[in-house]
């Protein structure tokens, strides 16, 4: 037999279509037993396509999904023993929080004292003791996903997905869930996908995450390796990293040099692809330099601060360089209109061959 069994969720080149029109183009992806994935990706990327097929809601056109080796692809979702919560609560606006966490217990039969026992342990997780006779249209929004997630698991699921959960609540309830839901992940052990297309909230609560593209998966690593080694400029500007430059990378002693198009240089000894490149990287790598320093491992570009803003903690500049604009922090004050060097240090570009460009990579 082979090892898919060792993986709470296994799906093998699965395809989606919606009539004649292709959603998903055969995504494979392995979640271990108590791993936390989050699927991030823009709007219509097939995210929650893939999350709905895995729940059984969407139908597959072709391929499998293997909860811990059982293929469920005909399987409806009652049948697949996982739980899911939504975006928008989904709750029974008639019931009380009682009613609503013990849902899924009493569809499966669970009698009443242990319903009620059962849901006072889960209430009392979720900080909600109390308020098991409280009509949920009663709750405020944070409450009520916190009954959402509290009728998620009361059946114990050993695998939870989570569409977009947190989308709907303001900024402070939401950080304070998203650490609830992860806590609460790791103590109790159950396998989590979580379908977001927030940055931050992906980086923060999963131990791997997948990035979506059109139907297709465009890397899966570590928030750290996605996030500092994008493998296409795609990840690398949907991370952050949406400053682009063009550059010439040429072989030179034992390293290379790297030249821009205003006849900047440096020399830099890492592993670069060779020949006309262009390089992706986040604001926040970029500082401020002398406009003539020449600094080996670090590329700078001479130009002038045109805006000037102090949002608290350091200044904020605009430093515009030929026709194009970059923003950088600094702690230091500098008058407008200054000439200054915009310093890019080499290790945090992220450099990608220009599609005509075969040139290789220089070790």
């Amino acid at each position: 037999m082979d090892g898919s069994v060792s993986a709470a969720i296994e799906v093998d080149h699965l395809q989606v279509s919606y009539g004649s029109q292709r959603v998903l183009h055969g995504v494979s992806l392995s979640v271990a037993p108590g791993e936390f994935v989050a699927i991030l990706g823009s709007s219509g990327c097939g995210k929650t396509t893939l999350l709905r097929t895995i729940a059984g809601f969407q139908k597959a056109s072709g391929g499998a999904i293997r909860l811990f080796g059982r293929d469920v692809v005909n399987t409806p979702p009652e049948k697949r023993g996982m739980a899911m919560m939504f975006q928008s609560y989904a709750l029974w606006p008639h019931m009380t929080v009682l009613g609503n966490v013990g849902y899924g217990l009493r569809l499966r039969g669970v009698p009443k004292e242990e319903v009620r026992a059962r849901v006072a342990a889960v209430l009392k997780m979720l900080n909600l003791s109390g308020l098991e006779d409280r009509k949920v249209t009663a709750l405020s929004g944070g409450q009520r996903q916190r009954v959402a997630l509290g009728r998620a698991l009361a059946i114990e699921p050993p695998i939870l997905l989570l569409d977009e959960p947190l989308s709907n609540l303001d900024a402070k309830v939401r950080l304070q869930l998203r650490s609830e839901i992860k806590t609460l992940q790791s103590r109790l052990g159950f396998t989590a996908i979580h379908v977001t297309h927030d940055r931050e909230e992906a980086m923060t609560m999963a131990d791997r995450i997948v990035v979506m593209d059109a139907g297709r998966i465009a890397q899966v690593g570590t928030p750290k390796e996605v996030y500092d080694h994008p493998n296409s400029p795609f990840v690398a500007s949907f991370m952050g990293a949406e400053n682009t430059l063009a550059l010439d990378v040429r072989p030179s002693g034992a390293g290379v040099e790297v030249r821009a198009d205003d006849g900047s240089a440096a020399l830099y000894g890492g592993s670069v692809p060779v020949g006309a490149v262009t390089a992706y990287f986040r604001d926040d790598i970029a500082s401020l330099d002398d406009p003539d320093a020449r600094i080996d491992g670090s590329i700078v570009l001479p130009g002038k601060i045109t805006q000037r803003t102090y949002p608290g903690g350091h200044y904020r500049y605009v430093v515009a360089i030929g026709s194009r604009h970059f923003t950088v922090t600094d702690s230091r004050y500098h008058e407008l209109d200054r000439p200054v060097g915009l310093r890019l240090p080499l290790a945090d570009l992220h450099l990608f061959p220009n599609a005509q460009n075969t040139g290789g990579h220089h070790a």
